[in-house]
């Protein structure tokens, strides 16, 4: 089996990373409790389908720190070297014990962990986020990429426009402590991960980062042409970019959860009658409908690489394949037609 070995520049940064990147989500349980075996095998994956070095996203929120320190055990256990891999920790959230009997963070998200977390944006909070990490990775492996993680969370969480400012306020000095990080050695780009696509701008007005992962934003369908000009924008100031939850959280494939909130048959419509025509565009033109997902996810210049998560071992050689896979010209086409993407889209079609 050939690897993938396709490299795109991120940005500025200068590192190299493949059109795919691995998310870790499913090592801190979500949604279901894996096995140690089983986190095994998809790890054993990434590296069976992508050449070195393989890109993972990590981040202190998922399972409460459980993803990070499984992923730590993970590679050593496969004697990876170091130099083979390039982690992403997103900061922002710690672990703390577990008092109750479940975590009090994204209640019914996470199965079978054994600590809690919570968020910590602040200039302590993310250096304290940043050291718990590489102890929960074991100290040889070192994320190389460093971001905040749910940015637009904490502030959409604000009681009012004192509140906002003052939490503003904190995000910067966290991104303060990611600058004395980076200047020490320690990481080798700071970044930003959020779903609100509006905070990325608005953070990025404020202070200069070397890459972004825009969650949820930019997707076969979600695509405002604002979005598409903060992409050229940030393409033209050197910012490397990365498009994650290209599937809407799974509900365009045909997962129960759009943005991950359950959607309602009802309330949602819409969006249920869009996925519908969706799939029998896709089924009379014989795609994939996760490919072309991902097509659209990579075609806006200047998204270097998507981030593509799965539970599932069997599932990440059809996530690698992918990012090569093209639909013909015809189903972009008619997807503008039917009104499923803008018409004035110039990448495809």
């Amino acid at each position: 089996m050939e690897k993938l070995s396709e490299r795109r520049v991120l940005g500025a940064t200068g590192l190299e990373v493949p059109p795919v990147i691995f998310g870790t989500s499913a090592l801190g349980n979500l949604y279901r409790a894996l096995t140690y075996e089983e986190k095994r095998r998809i790890a054993e994956q990434w590296f069976e389908n992508v050449a070195p070095p393989v890109v993972l996203d990590s981040a202190g929120k998922y399972g409460a720190g459980l993803a990070l320190e499984t992923l730590g055990r993970l590679l050593e256990d496969l004697s990876i070297p170091p130099g083979d891999v390039v982690i992403s920790n997103k900061l922002g959230w710690k672990r703390v014990p577990l008092e109750g009997s479940e975590p009090t963070f994204e209640r019914g998200a996470w199965v079978g962990i054994e600590h809690d977390a919570v968020q910590a944006i602040s200039y302590r909070g993310i250096r304290e986020c940043w050291e718990q990490g590489c102890e929960l990775l074991g100290g040889r492996y070192r994320p190389g990429l460093a971001s905040v993680h749910d940015p637009d969370e904490w502030l959409a969480a604000a009681e009012g426009p004192t509140d906002r400012s003052r939490r503003l306020d904190d995000l910067l000095e966290a991104y303060r402590a990611l600058g004395e990080l980076k200047h020490a050695g320690g990481i080798s780009a700071v970044g930003i991960g959020a779903k609100d696509w509006t905070v990325i701008r608005e953070v990025t007005d404020l202070i200069d980062l070397d890459w972004v992962m825009f969650a949820c934003s930019f997707t076969v369908y979600t695509h405002p042409a604002e979005l598409r000009e903060l992409v050229s924008r940030l393409r033209e100031r050197g910012v490397g970019i990365i498009n994650s939850a290209v599937f809407n959280a799974g509900f365009l494939t045909g997962g129960e959860y759009f943005d991950y909130r359950k959607a309602d048959p009802a309330a949602d419509a819409p969006l249920f009658r869009w996925r519908e025509r969706f799939l029998e565009l896709c089924a009379a033109h014989q795609v994939v409908p996760s490919e072309a997902c991902v097509e659209f996810g990579l075609s806006l210049p200047g998204i270097a690489s998507i981030a593509l998560n799965t539970g599932n071992p069997r599932h990440v050689p059809a996530n690698v394949r992918s990012v090569t896979a093209k639909a013909p010209p015809e189903f972009w086409q008619q997807m503008k037609s039917a009104g499923l993407i803008d018409p004035a889209y110039p990448y495809l079609g």
